[in-house]
């Protein structure tokens, strides 16, 4: 039902998305609907609940400990990125609905922000990045690129360990030839 309900949500908006259609979909009834949501809102409200679990725990996860060699650095960045990608890739309804449909969109992402700005300042005072570097323009860059993919869906047809490493190598490395 859940993934029936964010197919609808993203798809049709709040407002549009009724429970007799959720409900239909699910092959479920009415009734049952009510014994696992008190409304609408409430199972709207766990989808959100959801998504802000999958990233949070997604961000808490990649966050580089101190001590990994110079030369693996890159790898476990992309490593750590790959599953946002492929959460994103699997779960697109859901992802829209945090980042596009959900009114309080511009909180969760300002909140993905702000880890994913915790984790650069422990990974640049583990010496992994440049002390000059903002992680604040770092941090928003990052999760305005993951809402252009969950927006788009262009991106997302590649490998999410491919997408990740050129992501992370642009990151890294920049976009200017070696010369």
């Amino acid at each position: 039902m859940l993934n029936i309900a964010a197919d609808e949500f993203a798809l049709q908006g709040y407002h549009e998305t009724k429970v007799s259609s959720i409900v239909k979909k699910a092959g479920v009834t009415q009734p049952t609907f009510y014994l696992y949501f008190e409304n609408k809102e409430s199972l709207f409200k766990e989808l959100i609940d959801l998504f802000r679990s999958r990233l949070s725990n997604f961000t808490r996860k990649s966050r580089l400990e101190p001590g990994i060699a110079k030369d693996s650095v890159h790898q476990r960045i992309a490593e750590g990125l790959a599953p946002f990608f492929r959460f994103f890739e699997e779960e697109p309804n859901l992802a829209r609905i945090g980042f596009l449909v959900a009114p309080q969109a511009e909180e969760i992402k300002n909140q993905l922000a702000d880890d994913i700005r915790l984790n650069l300042i422990s990974e640049q005072q583990a010496g992994y990045f440049r002390e000059d570097l903002d992680v604040g323009i770092a941090a928003d860059c990052i999760v305005g690129m993951m809402e252009r993919f969950v927006t788009t869906q262009r991106a997302l047809h590649q490998q999410p360990e491919v997408l990740a490493d050129e992501v992370v190598r642009l990151f890294l490395f920049g976009m200017v030839a070696e010369s």
